[in-house]
């Protein structure tokens, strides 16, 4: 331990974010909620086309940059389909989708800096410094929130009423795809058992 370039190098101080800034919501049938996503079995799958196509109209319909299809899964967000963004999935306590799962409804954030619950985000408060949110949960026929669709901007802004309209319709839409998708897999397994 007498080495000199070790006695050299200096210690950087780590500053955490206050518990406060990351409270991950979670919904009160969080446990019912993971099992439905996990009936779906769409987790880590290759892109498909219905899906990609929805997002790409979210984005053409609301004129933003970035719009996804977001899964919420236990400690992470897994993005099925995306525009504007490289990112696969970002851990859940990161997640603007983590908020919108909590209720049944379109949700939309004009400006992100100034709402507490995401200001000191790093996907607002750093690069890529988003500013606008809108996203509609994707319901399932029991009730359950297994994501969003969703739309980002990097400038502050909102949506009309008829852009609202079609943002709902597309995360309708998305579920009715993922409907289908799971009854063709369950139909597959059935004659695969006879």
């Amino acid at each position: 331990m007498n080495d000199p370039a070790l006695k050299q190098r200096k210690t950087l101080p780590i500053r955490w974010s206050p518990s406060t800034h990351f409270k991950i919501p979670i919904p009160r049938d969080e446990k019912q909620r993971l099992a439905a996503l996990k009936r779906y079995d769409i987790l880590d799958t290759p892109p498909e086309d219905s899906f990609d196509s929805i997002v790409r109209l979210a984005s053409h319909v609301c004129a933003t940059p970035v719009a996804m299809m977001v899964l919420i899964d236990h400690g992470r967000q897994w993005f099925k389909a995306r525009v504007g963004i490289h990112l696969q999935e970002t851990r859940r306590e990161f997640a603007f989708c983590a908020h919108t799962i909590m209720q049944r409804s379109l949700i939309i954030i004009p400006d992100l800096r100034r709402d507490q619950r995401f200001a000191a985000n790093p996907f607002v408060a750093a690069a890529p410094h988003y500013c606008f949110y809108a996203a509609a949960p994707l319901i399932t026929p029991d009730n359950r929130a297994l994501g969003t669709i969703c739309v980002i901007d990097k400038a502050r802004r909102t949506l009309t009423a008829r852009q609202k309209m079609d943002l709902l319709a597309l995360s309708r839409l998305a579920m009715t795809e993922l409907e289908l998708r799971r009854n063709l897999s369950e139909e597959r397994r059935m004659k695969k058992g006879t």
